[in-house]
């Protein structure tokens, strides 16, 4: 049966973290509600990196931020497993509508991308950094990023999280997955636990390099003339 329009009940995250990561978040992506077969993999084998943030709204911590996730990016490149994730995690707010939330979240990205501007980093090699083509992904630090927008105001169960957060996988993990057979399996079974818990698969999912990456951070359905606010300046 479907969920009801909430977030499920986890615990606060001001409960003692267990190997470094909150106990809402924990409960989360063990739930049946958060249907990634990856995450719940770097849960387990402790390739799960957290970082606390401020209010969504907020940049006071944009800076750290994108030095944390830099030494994350720079780590992938290291690990061959292919599970690794990085979650920033904002602090408790009033429920955002999808359209707010997607507007805080290409804040949040617009001010990393400024900072990588200001440094002179090139784009990532490998994707393209027209958020409307194909290929696009997001480039930090020269690494290149998928974004996965959480929060409780979310429309899908499997992006409503008890609060604001942004969960970075790098790209080239996606890569390794595909090249040793695993990427797949782990697609489908993730689409056959979504369609199970909440009796369909979210529309805006799709391959890379065919369709817009960018219009699935959010994870708001967005219409097909819908517009990426990030501007580019590298």
């Amino acid at each position: 049966m479907p969920m009801t329009n909430r977030p499920i009940d986890v615990p606060r995250a001001d409960a003692p973290p267990i190997n470094g990561v909150p106990r809402d978040l924990e409960a989360f992506v063990k739930s049946d509600q958060f249907p990634c077969v990856g995450a719940k993999s770097a849960l387990a084998l402790a390739q799960l990196t957290v970082l606390e943030g401020d209010d969504i709204l907020s940049p006071t911590r944009d800076a750290e931020l994108y030095e944390a996730l830099g030494r994350f990016g720079a780590a992938t490149q290291q690990d061959t497993r292919g599970v690794a994730s990085f979650a920033c995690l904002f602090t408790h707010r009033p429920i955002m509508s999808e359209v707010e939330f997607e507007t805080a979240l290409w804040t949040r990205i617009q001010a990393l991308h400024d900072i990588d501007a200001e440094r002179g980093q090139h784009w990532a090699d490998g994707v393209d950094n027209d958020p409307a083509s194909p290929v696009f992904s997001l480039s930090i630090n020269g690494i290149a990023f998928f974004v996965v927008g959480l929060h409780p105001g979310a429309s899908r169960p499997a992006r409503r999280f008890c609060r604001p957060a942004l969960v970075f996988n790098a790209h080239e993990q996606f890569e390794q997955l595909r090249m040793d057979g695993r990427y797949g399996r782990m697609q489908s079974i993730i689409r056959e636990r979504e369609l199970a818990h909440t009796g369909s698969i979210n529309p805006m999912l799709t391959d890379f390099g065919r369709g817009r990456e960018a219009a699935q951070y959010s994870g708001r359905k967005v219409q097909p003339g819908w517009t990426c606010p990030l501007k580019i300046k590298t």
